[in-house]
């Protein structure tokens, strides 16, 4: 059940409110000042505001301004007593909606659910982004860690083209992901391409779009990547495997902002902040002919490197518990505890396949062993290869 918090200081004015309201369903708290509301807030949690404007000492514009500086909850302001002027200045201020006494019951009761909509929306997102943060979490507190995530939160702000390298396993995806959410853009939409998984004719489909019937199976139009980017981000994973012919195009995207569907002939705007990742030696594929150099210059405006998972091997006692705790939510059983010399064998290990290679390592171990795990069961379990 929903709960409004009713701030008026007149009695009948909240109680014609509270009848109402509480007739459509709603739990209805009143309070008859600005003080109390604000101790009530301290005291329980509510949905949406009903907040007069015209109180005896703090009035509904100040009292708006204090809950919206602490809370994240709709607020819809009644008067009076009220003017195009005010209702202007209250939804500057952050103000849902304004209504005017006397209420029309059903306007009232439409901006009610409109604002918990809102607000089941707002959560909704948080719930997603809470979900996205930890799947996507940089876990390390090594020296070259701290430096990394240091520079993330420099560059992230900014528009800046970023080349992302490192061995395969690494977490480069995750870190495109928290340029995206530590940006400006992180409302908009984060687009990742695999270059690597895309045949070479389909990519350049994949990446600006079609018209109906520029090849055979394109049977209706279709928008790219970079158009389903618009506003947020595209990431080009594995840039390196893209070929030289989608290459020309990705190059001539970024230096014109503007795309061209594949058997069209209308350019299109775009715009998107564009971050690439390789696991490929990119100075080396320039020399070899495979990729071009104009185009590394343009991806390359800053170029973050992420340490393989033997250069910070301190790191790993804090990523097995980060797993640990992964799939035991997920697997719905306690998670395991690891003997003291478990941890020093594996940090010994040469970490080929990096973060990845532990996270399967430990989602293995959680399958495999019961509640401890011992020396003999990380020989035999964790990794065969080695």
């Amino acid at each position: 059940m929903s709960r409004i918090l009713i701030v008026d200081d007149e009695k009948s004015v909240r109680e014609t409110l509270r009848e109402m309201l509480e007739y459509e369903g709603y739990e209805v708290v009143e309070a008859d000042s600005g003080l109390q509301a604000l101790d009530l807030f301290s005291q329980q949690s509510f949905d949406v505001v009903l907040c007069d404007i015209k109180m005896p000492g703090m009035d509904g514009l100040e009292l708006l301004d204090k809950i919206l500086q602490s809370y994240d909850i709709p607020v819809i302001m009644i008067s009076g007593h009220g003017t195009i002027d005010t209702a202007v200045d209250a939804i500057k201020k952050g103000a849902f909606d304004f209504i005017i006494k006397p209420f029309d019951l059903n306007r009232l009761l439409i901006s009610i659910r409109n604002a918990l909509d809102r607000s089941n929306l707002m959560e909704e997102t948080k719930r997603l982004k809470s979900k996205l943060t930890k799947k996507y979490a940089l876990i390390g507190e090594s020296d070259v860690m701290k430096k990394l995530k240091t520079n993330i939160e420099r560059i992230a702000p900014t528009d800046a083209r970023v080349l992302i390298v490192g061995e395969n396993g690494t977490g480069k995806e995750n870190i495109a992901h928290w340029l995206h959410e530590l940006s400006s853009r992180s409302k908009g939409p984060f687009i990742e391409v695999n270059c690597a998984a895309i045949p070479s004719e389909l990519i350049e489909s994949e990446l600006f779009g079609h018209e109906k019937g520029a090849f055979t199976s394109a049977i209706k139009s279709k928008k790219g990547s970079f158009e389903l980017a618009s506003n947020g981000t595209l990431f080009l994973d594995e840039i390196g495997d893209m070929s030289l012919a989608a290459q020309a195009k990705v190059l001539r995207t970024l230096e014109e902002n503007k795309i061209t569907h594949v058997g069209g002939e209308k350019e299109i705007p775009v715009n998107v902040r564009v971050i690439a990742a390789t696991n490929k030696n990119l100075v080396e594929e320039i020399q070899n002919k495979r990729f071009r150099e104009d185009l590394f210059h343009r991806l390359a405006v800053i170029i973050i490197e992420v340490p393989p998972l033997r250069e910070r091997k301190e790191d790993i006692p804090l990523l097995i518990d980060y797993f640990l705790q992964e799939f035991s939510e997920a697997m719905k059983k306690p998670p395991l505890t690891f003997e003291p010399d478990t941890i020093e064998y594996l940090k010994k290990l040469p970490w080929r396949g990096n973060v990845r290679e532990l996270r399967n390592i430990i989602e293995r171990l959680m399958i495999l062993c019961d509640s401890k795990v011992c020396l003999d069961d990380v020989k035999t379990f964790a990794n065969p290869y080695y």
